[in-house]
């Protein structure tokens, strides 16, 4: 049996950034355990089910305005059932409008990951040399 991070396609790095959100007629505002190019994880009390598409507000703080993101919820860890060092919460997926989108929010959250890290640790996370190939088997 695979684990969540064995399923990744992507290097997550621990950033906390705010998500806001709409569910039926409440607004939200949670923050992310950690990001990658291809998804997050809101930590959250209330998750919303798995299967989900939801429209959110990521607060990047370079950013002037936050990013408007599509995602999915592939899976969530209910309050009160979380393995120790797991916080209550969701599993996103981005699901992205266009290819120039995805070129945005891939580039954005290289940058968060390189200035929350430093390129080195970057680096090694996500098995890239300087060049951004990554090094040989």
């Amino acid at each position: 049996m695979m684990t969540e991070a064995e399923k990744r396609n992507f290097a997550r790095a621990p950033i906390e950034l705010k998500v806001e959100y709409k569910r039926l007629n409440t607004f939200f505002a949670d923050y992310t355990k950690n990001i990658s190019k291809g998804g997050t994880f809101i930590k959250t009390r209330k998750p919303l089910d798995i299967g989900t598409e939801f429209v959110f507000k990521l607060c990047v703080p370079t950013l002037e305005d936050p990013i408007a993101l599509k995602g999915k919820v592939q899976w969530v860890v209910k309050e009160g059932e979380e393995p120790p060092g797991q916080s209550p919460g969701m599993g996103i997926r981005f699901i992205y409008e266009s290819d120039g989108q995805r070129k945005l929010i891939e580039e954005t959250v290289e940058k968060l990951m390189i200035d929350s890290l430093g390129y080195h640790l970057y680096s090694k996370l996500v098995g890239r040399d300087k060049s951004g190939s990554k090094p040989p088997s």
